[in-house]
């Protein structure tokens, strides 16, 4: 096996570990001999792929909100529909599909990822404002198509991010969990409900 492979396989075997114990035992109580004892790799080698444990954290956050904008721009290009419900439930069905088919994931990102750090928070806002110009972009198709009010969305969008990101904190948080179709049924019909007003 050639040296990259195996370096990235250890990277791999990294995050992996390091989102099983910041989502079990949480990430401030989290230590890196921890984190390298569970993915069988010397700390020596874990300084060679990170500074510290938080730029794990902020790997895996921005992992797992690129991975889930990656699904939904690959939906939407396979999208012909120009109908607004047909695109938005499309879209929503992509992201929720990504978000909770580990439910480690919504518990890292808007649990274990908040307010760590200034870098931290700047990375979460930064994605904030990604997501908010995705959603404001398909209302602003909406009114283009005559099927929503020709308005300022905003913040609309920003609110509905919010809103999206209460869900699925909710979500991994509830026991026994919500079904993921009753989550995505909830995020569509106030998506809906706010563009189309």
């Amino acid at each position: 096996m050639a040296s990259e492979q195996r370096r990235a396989q250890r990277r791999q075997r990294l995050l992996e570990a390091a989102l099983h114990l910041f989502t079990t035992l949480g990430y401030r109580q989290t230590k890196i001999v921890q984190i390298c004892a569970e993915a069988g790799v010397s700390t020596r080698n874990f300084y060679e792929e990170f500074t510290g444990k938080e730029q794990v954290l902020l790997t895996l956050h921005d992992l797992i909100n690129s991975t889930a904008l990656d699904r939904v721009r690959a939906a939407l290009a396979e999208l012909e529909s120009q109908d607004v419900v047909v695109r938005i439930t499309v879209l929503l069905d992509a992201f929720v599909a990504s978000v909770t088919a580990d439910p480690r994931l919504p518990r890292l990102n808007y649990v274990e990822a908040v307010g760590v750090s200034e870098e931290l928070e700047r990375q979460h806002q930064d994605w904030v404002t990604r997501w908010a110009d995705f959603i404001e972009a398909e209302a602003r198709h909406a009114a283009a198509n005559g099927v929503a009010p020709d308005r300022d969305y905003r913040l609309t969008a920003i609110a509905l991010v919010g809103a999206i990101t209460g869900l699925l904190r909710e979500w991994q948080a509830h026991r026994p969990p919500w079904p993921v179709a009753d989550i995505a049924a909830e995020i569509r019909g106030v998506m809906l409900a706010a563009i189309l007003r």
